[in-house]
């Protein structure tokens, strides 16, 4: 299905289109593009980042955020078979690896 006719579709059927501004139609338009989570991965990543350099001491808010990047990440490798797939060749990759600097081929 083409995808003006995909975002019509999902647009028109949307419960809270109506409650939007025309920005806020634009930003679900693209956001309904995206596949998967990394980029609200990254962006925990960096707020994470910014809540350890303004409060270090406030160890519940880390605790906490911490909790939430790692579900994220976890839920990005339950969330389709293109996932479970990009985690086995990437650890497969991983090992060849190791395996070539531990016993070098011989040759």
């Amino acid at each position: 299905m083409a995808a003006a006719a995909r975002r019509a579709r999902v647009t028109a059927r949307n419960f809270y289109h109506g409650a939007m501004d025309e920005a806020e139609r634009q930003d679900l338009e693209r956001a309904q593009e995206i596949e998967g989570l990394d980029d609200e991965i990254a962006l925990m990543r960096v707020r994470l980042k910014r809540a350890v350099e303004e409060r270090p001491e406030d160890v519940q808010l880390l605790v906490k955020g911490l909790g939430i990047l790692v579900r994220a990440v976890g839920a990005r490798y339950r969330l389709s078979p293109k996932s479970r797939k990009d985690l086995a060749d990437n650890l497969a990759a991983t090992l060849n690896s190791l395996g070539d600097q531990l016993l070098p081929p011989e040759g």
